[in-house]
């Protein structure tokens, strides 16, 4: 297929209106800075911006919030506020629940959560009803005016050619002649939005070879200290899935090797710090609870939470497995396993180390997945208590974020057993998780180990350490806390397995590539290379160190032990 000349470049254009569809994580942030650039291309006057939020029950009244001058995100977001009320006061920045204000926008920023279904295929519901408004409002747009729609949600591999190019085209909108589709995958993270926004790189994509350079002609307003990379969609895709999957990959990685350490009395942090030295790919989350693992072995807690990483594996392999193609060696896959059964083997470990729980008590101290944030979508710590409702035993909740209509405790039904008030939470309790590292917990140790009640603490979050129990009559135990210092073999048994490991994701990663360069790149410009992947992942702030397919001699022993995912890496090889 031969690529039309570009109806708009990046030279002429004009952007007098941006639209911004769903103010959540991403379009809350991303509209507020927007607006704050206060951006002139083609014009004098800054554009403005305009959020659509629809008249649901749960999120209408975003509208008002935002409208007043409020951001609509809750927990801790330095500047998020601030920017938000003086866009808004400036006439910049505005909210609206009716589509048709974007029938003259220049741009349009899809921020609409996408999910998987219960097998193994997107859930794009929420999506495409988000999308059949912003069409119905575009075919009423001004003659000669060719809007850029820009994905920021994260999508399935070969969505935006296969899915979204052909949602329009039955509005009578034609990629590349009427309207052109950008995709630019967020690497936004709660409690450092508007930070991770101007710091980090971003990636630029599109089903025409223009739509990358208007992108990042715009974004470069607000990425301020990182870089926009160019590229076409279905390497974003790839790229964005890949980032969270290997994420994943490594964390499921790094509970085979802590449960081993647990089950032998190993510290598994001098495993970690010792590990990601040799792999040069240190950082400081074994000692800052609030730092942002990034090395090799990552920080194995009470699960995988969050939006992205539960599903992302699964999205990248979506068209393979739907094809029947064999997934049997997929490290991806096997990871995803690995974690979604780390909630209830915490539980089991806590057993091992404090006796029978069943009879007690418990406080669950941190709903949401992530330190300082509101947002608990696919929470260990509901994963966990959902367990311990399955088996009968008594638990509370408590979050200074969450609150009692929260969507995921309603959707579990677990709204009566969480509570903003620690008291409440603490003062009938005999044993605490600790599932979520908010700074509220690490300011307030010594009230919470103060209660003369609880008997135990279980650290599933490393926010705690074994010297701050020296004096406490309170029994501590936590992921990863071993006493035993690593032997030099067993350090050098992990490092081998990491290599293996990586390699083989290297391996699974060149087979994705191929299958989809063979079945839907339909022309030179949309194919994807393996060492574009592979740059561009390293973009990534979180680290993802994507490594060569390379020869993989044998699977690492160590007294009888083997990861899965080794044993997994070199079946990808034969």
């Amino acid at each position: 297929m031969k690529v039309n000349v570009a109806p708009i470049n990046a030279d002429t254009w004009k952007i007098e209106k941006i639209g911004v569809i769903g103010p959540g994580i991403v379009g809350m942030p991303m509209a507020a800075m927007l607006a704050n650039a206060r951006i002139k291309i083609g014009t004098d006057q800054p554009a403005k911006v305009v959020v659509v939020q629809r008249a649901s029950v749960n999120s209408g009244w975003k509208v008002d919030s935002i409208n007043n001058g409020k951001s609509v995100i809750g927990g801790i977001e330095p500047e998020l506020d601030d920017i938000t009320h003086e866009a808004v006061k400036a006439g910049i920045l505005s909210a609206s629940s009716d589509f048709s204000v974007l029938s003259d926008a220049d741009v349009v920023l899809v921020s609409i959560q996408t999910d998987k279904k219960d097998g193994f295929e997107p859930d794009y519901g929420p999506m495409f009803g988000g999308l059949e408004k912003l069409a119905e409002a575009l075919k009423n747009k001004p003659a000669g005016k060719i809007p850029l729609v820009i994905f920021e949600s994260t999508l399935a591999p070969t969505t935006m050619d296969t899915l979204f190019r052909e949602h329009f085209k039955k509005y009578g909108l034609e990629e590349g002649k009427d309207i052109l589709l950008g995709n630019s995958p967020n690497r936004v993270m709660p409690g450092r939005l508007v930070e991770r926004i101007r710091e980090s790189d971003k990636l630029a994509g599109g089903l025409h070879p223009e739509t990358p350079k208007l992108i990042a002609k715009l974004y470069k307003h607000i990425v301020t200290n990182g870089e926009v990379f160019q590229t076409n969609s279905l390497t974003a895709e790839i790229v964005k899935t890949l980032e969270n999957a290997y994420r994943d990959v490594r964390i499921a990685f790094s509970t085979e090797i802590v449960r081993y350490c647990d089950a032998n009395n190993i510290n598994f942090y001098k495993v970690r710090d010792k590990v990601n030295a040799l792999l040069a790919q240190s950082d400081n989350a074994t000692s800052d609870p609030n730092a942002v693992p990034s090395g090799g072995l990552l920080i194995p807690m009470l699960g995988v939470g969050g939006h992205c990483l539960p599903k992302d594996g699964i999205l990248l392999w979506w068209r393979n497995m739907q094809k029947g193609n064999d997934t049997s060696s997929s490290l991806i896959l096997a990871s995803r396993l690995i974690n979604d059964d780390s909630p209830a083997f915490t539980f089991g470990q806590a057993e091992e180390t404090f006796g029978n729980l069943r009879d007690k008590k418990i406080a669950l101290l941190g709903v949401a997945y992530r330190f300082n944030s509101e947002d608990t979508r696919n929470s260990p710590t509901l994963a966990l208590a959902n367990y311990l409702r399955d088996n009968n035993v008594s638990y509370i909740m408590h979050d200074p974020y969450v609150k009692a209509d929260d969507q995921n405790l309603l959707k579990y039904n677990q709204q009566d057993f969480c509570t903003q008030d620690i008291n409440k939470a603490l003062e009938s309790a005999d044993f605490i998780f600790m599932g979520t590292a908010h700074k509220e917990y690490i300011d307030s140790f010594d009230k919470i180990t103060s209660y003369k009640n609880i008997q135990d603490i279980m650290d599933a979050c490393n926010i705690y350490n074994t010297q701050q129990f020296a004096d406490k009559q309170i029994k501590y135990a936590g992921i990863g806390r071993g006493t035993n210092d690593p032997e030099n073999n067993f350090i050098d048994f992990v490092y081998q397995s990491f290599l293996a490991m990586e390699k083989g994701l290297g391996h699974e990663l060149t087979g994705l590539i191929n299958f989809y360069n063979t079945n839907y790149a339909y022309d030179e410009y949309n194919k994807v290379k393996f060492a574009d992947v592979q740059r561009l992942a390293k973009t990534c702030s979180t680290g993802c160190e994507i490594a060569d397919a390379a020869p993989i001699e044998s699977v690492p022993v160590f007294n009888g032990f083997s990861t899965i995912l080794a044993q997994k890496a070199i079946l990808n090889v034969k």
